[in-house]
């Protein structure tokens, strides 16, 4: 049976909700005294229209069911959308003139950003957090988004981020919380602290891109799914293809968190294995131990590295055997086990192509690029910075030459590079300063040129 006007209504309650947040914030900035909370509130709700109709606008091809939700949940504001046909709004300057929004903050949005810094508040965040509440349920009126919704999304996210964070804004503790939550916040991870912890991971622009993507559309999802909406029957299981070093293992541990926040796992844990630890040499030992592993990432995700190491030519080999039990246990535990594989690009590709059943399961690739010589210099310095080293300008100067001699081949570690050679440079410059009378403690924290092996040596 079809859905009849499938996701028309998600709109309501996020724009009523920014609509009355905003309106409270707007009388707040304009201080004690009368004022006229009508106006105040036509305001808000011009400003909740040109999020909407933002993302609404933002593929190019508005459905008839966010055109009608669009007008429904506005129209309390602005009549003339309460008999508005999709048909008449959807070149209209209602939508059309606001499609880049998502890119440049908004006067009201500057106002108000502008006003927190000059008074130390932090009405921005409920901006922020209303807004993109607003924005999350454009996305879930239909039953699948499309990628340019999400990524108009992803952009109205950053571009109130960057302007917040130049201004220096805190962000309250009760931030991202529903408007109806009442008592104190919990202690737990939330998804803005994630999405936090994944902006500031070095490098990795286009992988960010496309695990907030992925965030977004399981969020929307959600929303569908808790107002008894159609959802698409989709595989969250990943797979992550670039060199060693790249931040695989470390976007997976972020992933198994983020299921966790958003209820596609009940753990949220990061369980790592590899061909040693699901195949055996003998018959009837694998079975056992695939089933170990996924026993032991049941409620969070199971990162198998190396995973084109599964399957082998030899037919004395059990890695087919291995393959075969966890795809079982990968639809078996569906609503409790993510799966995410990783390992060469090359050898990954022919892995997923080797079985139709993996090439169904896992239709998600992320590609981890190598790191720039600066970006290494990045991960250096934040390894410096966690061990209570810093690096003098000859010191940087030296680093950056090192990485630059490096041969970029598949024995290049990238990350795992820059660790082992901030590892030789702090016992270099345990040697050089064992011998020094009475160091400073910045002699003793501080890595100099002289503490930097020789690009060519062989050491």
């Amino acid at each position: 049976m079809a859905e009849p006007s499938p996701g028309v209504g998600l709109l309501d309650a996020p724009v009523r909700a920014f609509v009355a947040q905003l309106t409270d914030v707007l009388a707040t900035l304009r201080g004690g005294g009368t004022v006229d909370r009508g106006a105040l509130e036509r305001d808000a709700a011009l400003e909740a229209q040109a999020v909407a109709a933002g993302i609404i606008a933002s593929d190019g091809h508005p459905s008839d069911a966010e055109l009608r939700s669009f007008a429904v949940a506005l129209s309390p504001w602005f009549e003339s959308l309460r008999s508005a046909a999709p048909s008449s709004l959807r070149d209209s300057p209602a939508i059309k003139q606001h499609r880049g929004f998502p890119i440049t903050p908004s006067p009201l949005f500057e106002t108000i950003v502008t006003a927190d810094a000059k008074s130390k508040t932090a009405h921005a965040w409920r901006y922020y957090d209303a807004a993109m509440r607003v924005a999350h349920a454009v996305c879930a009126v239909d039953a699948t988004p499309t990628r340019e919704e999400l990524l108009a999304v992803d952009t109205l996210r950053s571009m109130m981020l960057r302007r917040i964070g130049a201004a220096d804004i805190e962000r309250p503790a009760d931030s991202g919380r529903d408007p109806g939550e009442k008592g104190e916040p919990e202690k737990t991870e939330t998804l803005e602290d994630l999405l936090a912890e994944l902006d500031e991971l070095v490098g990795l622009k286009a992988v960010k891109t496309e695990v907030r993507l992925l965030i977004n559309l399981v969020r929307v999802e959600n929303m569908r799914r808790d107002r008894k909406l159609a959802v698409a029957d989709r595989s969250l299981h990943l797979v992550f293809l670039g060199n060693p070093g790249t931040g695989k293992t470390t976007v997976a541990r972020l992933m198994s968190r983020f299921y966790k926040v958003l209820k596609v796992v009940s753990k949220g844990h990061l369980f790592e294995t590899d061909r040693s630890g699901m195949v055996a040499g003998y018959v009837g030992q694998t079975a056992p131990k695939v089933n170990k592993a996924c026993d032991d990432a049941k409620g969070g995700v199971l990162f198998i590295d190396e995973a084109y190491a599964l399957v082998t030519e030899s037919e004395q080999d059990f890695g087919a055997e291995a393959v075969a039990t966890l795809l079982k246990r990968m639809e078996d535990d569906r609503d409790d086990l993510i799966v995410i594989v990783a390992g060469y690009t090359e050898p990954m590709q022919k892995f997923i192509e080797s079985n139709p059943g993996i090439k169904s399961r896992f239709n998600k690739q992320i590609e981890f690029p190598d790191y720039s010589d600066d970006e290494l210099i990045a991960i250096f310095e934040s390894i410096g910075e966690d061990a209570h080293y810093t690096l003098d300008a000859g010191a940087k100067k030296a680093v950056k030459a090192w990485f630059a001699a490096q041969p970029r081949d598949a024995t290049f570690g990238n990350g795992r590079t820059a660790r082992n050679l901030f590892e030789d440079c702090v016992t270099r410059q345990a040697s050089r300063v064992v011998d020094l009378k009475n160091p400073t403690d910045k002699q003793l924290t501080t890595l100099t040129k002289a503490d930097v092996p020789d690009p060519a040596s062989k050491e």
